[in-house]
């Protein structure tokens, strides 16, 4: 019976009895209802996807019916973050300073302060919000009213001035709908707290986690055969839906300039958004398109790091994700004028990061973790940007190895040597094995963090453990072992593991289906059968059943309502979706000479996959797989077998390619699911009179002592006498055996006085008529400061400066300052001054610190500007200096 034919009220009537004999599992015929994955929480067939009472119905290659929840009754946690707002703007607190609403079953009402957020109590933390619950906000708006009567305005925590006269209300943001962090439109959402008849009180009283009583009926339609691109075709309804589906947003996502938008709610090109999709897909079905994007993407021969954390670049620092992406593009189209532009650009990149972020101490690079850019997501709430910059993170530094491989296929293309480019891969490879991979729990740890001694946060941190095996970080005998130990959950894979306590979801408690594709692709280049599936059916699930590529879902609903900031037609979340058809089922990577097949398709995807009018070079390609398994049984190509599963560029014209798999099953491999796990909060801790103390965490069987990058000792108590004769860095983390060892404290620098000296910026100007406190370095003033110092003792000395930098906000921007500092005229490496908060030229910190040996004597120290030191702003690149300080570490 052929659906389309029914006359509508017909179809309907059908589609709902379908739809209720799906949700009861009654089949009409085992092959069309072929089951491809099945868990507890849901189900992905040939031709739907059940989950409780969700259900889509793939009525054809180019139609899905849906008929989902819109908001589920275990979405949210019993705590919800939430923010105050005058005028519908983000200046109550700094990011990440928020109020929760901690929801107890007996009280409907909770009362605020406004600038006076506390941290929820962790004992009432536990489950879910239900659905439609009415709850009462109260607000104490007396801070703000007592500051206009008294000097005529109020200013935020973010240092934002509001004037009384400028007063036009209060609102509430937050996470949980029908709140939201969209602050311009809170008003539209009714959520401005009214004046009660208490003093100063504002209340406000909302329907949380808004539910209808009944499932939601949807239908999607896509005609991808009029896109010019190549079709595709399995016999599998959910795998050629999901195809079309994905490659008809694609092409909605180009905009009328030839480049890639990132998403319905995301407009422009981003850097790295762009660079993992080109990877994923567009390269080879856009890649004019894509190449228009990434040029977008560069300046002054130079990759863009998009703005962000402190400033942007070097705090955010895996903009090389771009080479990667050209080079695929290169390979693809073999344009040699291409090839000779990016070389260029990615050369001078690639110097620019070794000066700024390499720590040869280390033989790590520094930065935020690759995509994971939002501060508290992914770190502890005490880490500042100069912590970051400083962390060594798993997926940046796979990154960087990959971007220095393809500059050196790059050179030998060119007929330049490439070798040193091949080494420095090489040696970064090594010191990633060596300082990030954790024998005892078979994958790679998150980052190194810290601040002057730097730990492993041991987490799952699952786009790096993938991109190590994609790009053959890891060593071939480890690629089962980390697919093996992944944290598997319930809908997919999460981004990190376990979750951080009291922050909501984003990549916290998250799963990101562009992520889950990569995990993906090192599943097939594993072996691993049974993940692969799983995999695949996360992706399938979500799309399916929400009729989009969404940008991220919750780990612990698998619903995309209920993350921080969320977009349909999301363009690597399509890329991934797309990919598993490209990467996976036909097995196609691209070289500089032509395509590699290794199809690799579990049992459940037995079939034909044929793809018609894909277009490589100067050829026409119509490329069919059939079978399933790992191992081809044969290839050939118009007829003519192949000794190789590869064909030369050099082809013309239309040709087809046919590939017979050997049917071999490959599921030998355990999979199991994990329950979703939220690690301890991390110890809160003060230093005062040689000792370290800390308040008590829930649930911790004993606490972590460390001094500087070691354990000291393991207690059940919350004091620690320390050595105060000694320069040495302390800090605590909880642990019990259930999730693991929190996020440590912030580290204390404990150190005698005598051991540390100051020099006052001011005082090494020649002239100070202002007689200011401090001295601003810019690209106009004191590009260049010189000064001396004398050393009194012989030994090891570390070096920082107390700085200011008031250009822009904690959290994005692009306008991070940064010099490089000499010592007797040798270089010792990059300081940066990353972003403290708009205008905030008062808030003082600690920049990075560099160390060296010293002999008796007088020493000079130059903090200069040179080229390599010019941010993604160019022309603001301001701070000011309070003072430089050295400590003699030992003698």
């Amino acid at each position: 019976m052929n659906i389309a034919n029914l006359k509508s009220g017909n179809r309907n009537l059908f589609i709902s009895l379908l739809m209720t004999l799906y949700v009861n599992n009654i089949c009409l015929g085992q092959k069309l209802h072929s089951n491809i994955y099945k868990s507890d929480n849901y189900s992905v067939f040939t031709d739907k996807v059940i989950q409780g009472e969700n259900v889509a119905i793939v009525l054809s290659a180019n139609e899905i019916i849906a008929k989902t929840r819109v908001y589920s009754d275990s979405k949210y946690l019993r705590f919800i973050p939430i923010k105050f707002s005058i005028n519908q703007k983000d200046n109550e607190n700094e990011s990440g300073k928020n109020h929760f609403l901690v929801i107890n079953e007996n009280e409907k009402t909770q009362k605020f302060v406004f600038g006076k957020p506390k941290a929820p109590n962790e004992l009432i933390t536990n489950g879910y919000l239900g659905a439609n619950y009415s709850y009462e906000i109260a607000l104490d708006m007396t801070p703000v009213f007592d500051q206009f009567e008294k000097v005529g305005f109020y200013e935020t925590n973010t240092g934002e001035k509001i004037y009384k006269k400028e007063f036009e209300g209060v609102y509430v943001a937050g996470n949980a709908e029908p709140l939201s962090w969209e602050y311009s439109n809170l008003g539209k959402k009714g959520l401005k707290l009214l004046q009660s008849e208490k003093n100063n009180i504002y209340v406000l009283t909302v329907n949380l986690n808004p539910c209808p009583t009944e499932p939601v009926e949807n239908t999607r339609k896509f005609t991808p055969s009029t896109l010019g691109k190549p079709t595709f075709s399995s016999g599998i309804a959910i795998v050629d839906a999901n195809y079309n589906l994905s490659l008809e947003e694609m092409v909605k996502n180009i905009e009328k300039d030839s480049t890639f938008r990132t998403g319905t709610k995301w407009s422009g090109v981003w850097t790295r958004d762009v660079s993992y999709s080109t990877i994923l897909a567009l390269a080879y079905l856009e890649p004019e398109v894509a190449k228009k994007s990434l040029l977008r993407k560069v300046s002054r021969d130079r990759i863009i790091q998009d703005t962000g954390s402190g400033g942007a670049w070097p705090v955010s620092s895996d903009r090389v994700v771009w080479a990667i992406a050209a080079w695929e593009i290169y390979k693809i189209t073999g344009d040699k004028d291409w090839l000779t532009y990016i070389y260029k650009v990615i050369k001078n990149t690639l110097e620019d990061d070794e000066k700024t972020l390499f720590d040869s101490s280390s033989g790590l690079f520094g930065g935020e973790s690759t995509f994971l850019d939002w501060r508290e997501q992914t770190y502890p709430t005490w880490m500042n940007n100069v912590d970051i910059y400083d962390s060594k993170n798993l997926g940046t530094n796979v990154v960087f190895s990959q971007a220095y491989d393809v500059l050196g296929q790059m050179a030998e293309a060119l007929d330049q040597n490439g070798a040193i480019y091949f080494l420095k891969s090489k040696n970064l490879k090594k010191t990633i094995k060596n300082k990030l991979w954790q024998q005892e729990k078979g994958y790679f740890g998150q980052y190194l963090y810290g601040r002057n001694g730097l730990i492993l946060s041991p987490k799952y941190e699952a786009l790096g453990n993938a991109l190590s095996i994609y790009f053959s970080v890891a060593d071939s005998t480890l690629y089962s072992r980390i697919i093996q130990n992944t944290p598997k959950l319930a809908f997919g894979v999460p981004c990190i593991y376990p979750q951080i306590p009291y922050i909501s979801p984003y990549h916290n408690e998250s799963i990101w289906p562009f992520v889950q594709a990569y995990w993906n692709l090192a599943a097939a280049k594993a072996n691993d059968e049974n993940a692969l599936v799983y995999g695949i059916a996360s992706i399938y699930r979500a799309s399916t059943l929400f009729l989009t590529n969404y940008e991220n879902m919750v780990a612990s609903t698998g619903h995309f309502k209920g993350t921080e900031i969320n977009s349909d037609n999301m363009l690597w979340s399509i890329s991934g979706n797309l990919s598993t058809v490209f990467r996976i089922f036909l097995g196609m990577s691209f070289h500089e000479n032509g395509i590699r097949f290794t199809p690799v398709i579990p049992k459940v995807f037995d079939g034909y996959k044929k793809l018609s009018g894909f277009i490589y070079r100067k050829a026409l390609l119509d490329i069919e797989v059939r079978g399933f398994g790992n191992k081809i049984k044969s290839i050939s190509i118009d007829g003519i077998l192949l000794k190789a599963p590869f064909i030369g560029s050099e082809l013309v014209g239309k040709h087809s390619v046919l590939i017979e798999m050997n049917n071999n099953s490959f599921d030998k491999t355990p999979f199991n699911l994990v329950e979703n796990k939220v690690s301890l909060a991390a110890p809160k801790a003060i230093y005062e009179n040689g000792k370290i103390a800390w308040t008590p965490v829930s649930n911790c069987q004993y606490y972590i002592v460390y001094k500087n990058n070691s354990i000291l000792t393991k207690t059940i108590l919350n004091t620690i006498e320390v050595d105060t004769n000694q320069v040495c860095e302390y800090k605590v983390s909880a642990f019990n055996t259930l999730v693991g060892e929190s996020f440590t404290s912030e580290p204390f620098l404990v150190f005698p006085r005598s051991k540390s000296s100051k020099i006052e910026m001011e005082n090494i100007l020649s002239t100070n008529p202002k007689h200011e406190k401090s001295i601003e370095v810019s690209l106009k003033e004191n590009k260049e400061l010189k000064f001396d110092i004398e050393i009194k003792k012989e030994g090891f000395y570390r070096f920082d400066f107390r700085y200011a930098n008031g250009s822009g906000p904690l959290n994005t921007d692009n306008k991070c300052a940064i010099r490089s500092l000499y010592l007797d005229e040798k270089y010792l490496g990059t300081i940066v001054f990353p972003q403290r908060g708009l205008d905030e030229w008062e808030n003082w910190a600690f920049s990075n610190y560099k160390e060296t040996y010293l002999k008796k004597g007088r020493h000079t120290f130059n903090l200069k500007f040179q080229e390599w030191n010019t941010n993604m702003n160019q022309d603001v690149n301001t701070a000011k200096i309070d003072y430089f300080r050295s400590v003699l570490i030992r003698e």
